[in-house]
């Protein structure tokens, strides 16, 4: 029986894991590291984020070739196939894995492939593929686990029309009509990729409103583009069953309707990745939905064993991810530079993208704080005329007296980089942190950047 010795166990090579991993090794400290699956990257590069968002590019490209006047002239709209598209996502994961391999090398990080579970507190288990057992021992153990889709019980998973978020990557052939069950992120996501593909979408919203969480400016605006793509939004249902028929799958809803498509896919909610850790031989407890509690500085009700990513709940972010596992090992190696990730930009990748960072005039007008509007809309810029992508807008939210930023709001192409700058301003401290510094900043001319100087006027005309 091999048993290994180290400073620092992560189980999980994700976002978290990486982040957590990466931190102890530059602090000189022995670190292993254990993942299930057969290459590192986690769920992040192989089932969620990286996979799914390079598929969301290449039907961006698609759509911007099919509706580009320019390229009528060189032929007619074409149909790519989903398995075709899947293509490019497959190519993306295979550079990112030979990436991440190499920052584990470079750093003198053991990698264990295997499926990790506790012994005790201080030792995990970990078999391999072939039943090979190894144990390692270590003072600091951190949980980068991440999450699955959450699967109903009742609907069977295993038939071939029937689909949750992380084996649609595997289907192979093009829908002509899919139901998207969850109206979350991945479900807009997955709506808009599908609709950009020709595809017929049924999208089910157990809520009012899409992204109930947004500035309801930014919400209103991407029900309007899903529908005027082609998506029906269904708010406020329920599933009751889904049944597979011939040449089909129906989803009856607790209203009575009866849906039926080529495809169903699930996008309501995820689980932590913890079932299989053993976690009742040391005595921490999950939640409902698998997830561990951590208090501020990432730590479990077992103090030498923390927990970081997915597998601990909000915001399960890629980038909070990595950012909370670094924390995590900043936290047992002592460093100054520890912080607790809690304030983080939201990123959400439909077509077009929408990302915010602060309060959204809803908060703000329960908080009865003073505040005004700064708006750019992106059809009103050189830059969006230049590049055909007119649809969307900036959105500054600014203390009416003082000036201070209090949220940025993005709909539009680009609006994951955009946000940034906002994000960049309202870090400053004091006055530094106010709607000036984009009127008195000098902008590249055409930009998207731009769009903040438009706003900060337009705001500023709205008070003086």
């Amino acid at each position: 029986m091999a048993v290994y010795n180290y400073d620092v166990i992560v189980i999980g090579t994700g976002p978290a894991g990486e982040g957590a991993a990466m931190n102890a090794a530059k602090h000189g400290k022995k670190v292993a590291v254990i993942e299930q699956q057969q290459m590192v990257g986690g769920n992040c590069t192989h089932k969620g984020t990286i996979p799914s968002k390079a598929l969301r590019h290449a039907v961006k490209q698609i759509i911007h070739f099919n509706t580009n006047r320019m390229f009528r002239d060189i032929g007619e709209p074409r149909f790519f196939s989903f398995p075709k598209v899947l293509e490019r996502s497959n190519r993306v994961i295979e550079k990112q894995v030979a990436l991440r391999t190499g920052f584990y090398a470079r750093n003198r990080t053991d990698v264990f492939f295997g499926t990790a579970r506790f012994v005790d507190p201080n030792t995990v288990e970990v078999r391999d593929h072939h039943n090979g057992i190894e144990f390692i021992k270590a003072e600091k153990i951190v949980i980068a686990t991440g999450s699955r889709p959450y699967r109903p019980k009742d609907i069977n998973f295993d038939h071939p029309r029937i689909y949750c978020s992380d084996s649609i990557l595997s289907l192979s052939h093009t829908p002509r009509s899919i139901i998207l069950y969850g109206a979350g992120v991945i479900g807009c996501e997955y709506a808009s990729i599908f609709s950009g593909l020709g595809v017929k979408v049924d999208l089910i919203d157990n809520r009012e409103r899409l992204l109930s969480f947004l500035d309801d400016e930014i919400s209103d605006g991407l029900s309007y583009h899903l529908r005027n793509n082609g998506v029906l939004i269904r708010h406020n249902e329920e599933y009751e069953s889904v049944e597979v028929v011939e040449q089909g799958v129906v989803l009856n809803l607790k209203s009575g309707k009866k849906l039926k498509a080529d495809a169903f896919m699930w996008c309501n909610g995820r689980s932590g990745n913890t079932e299989e850790l053993g976690l009742e031989n040391i005595g921490l407890e999950v939640n409902g939905r698998g997830q561990l509690s951590v208090d501020d500085h990432y730590r479990t009700s077992i103090p030498h064993i923390y927990a970081a990513g997915d597998v601990i709940g909000w915001p399960s972010l890629a980038s909070a991810s990595y950012d909370q596992g670094r924390s995590a090992a900043a936290d047992f190696l002592e460093e100054p530079a520890f912080r607790f990730i809690d304030d983080v930009p939201t990123g959400i990748y439909t077509i077009p993208e929408i990302s915010s960072l602060g309060k959204n005039e809803r908060e703000l007008t329960e908080e009865k704080v003073p505040y005004e509007v700064g708006q750019a809309f992106f059809r009103t810029l050189a830059r969006a005329q230049i590049t055909g992508e007119t649809t969307g807008m900036l959105k500054i939210l600014f203390h009416r007296e003082t000036l201070e930023i209090l949220g940025i709001h993005c709909f539009g192409d680009q609006a994951s980089e955009i946000v940034h700058i906002g994000q960049a301003v309202m870090a400053q401290k004091g006055e530094a942190n106010t709607l000036n510094y984009f009127v008195n900043t000098t902008f590249n001319y055409p930009t998207m950047a731009e769009a903040y100087r438009v706003a900060a006027i337009n705001g500023l005309n709205r008070v003086f």
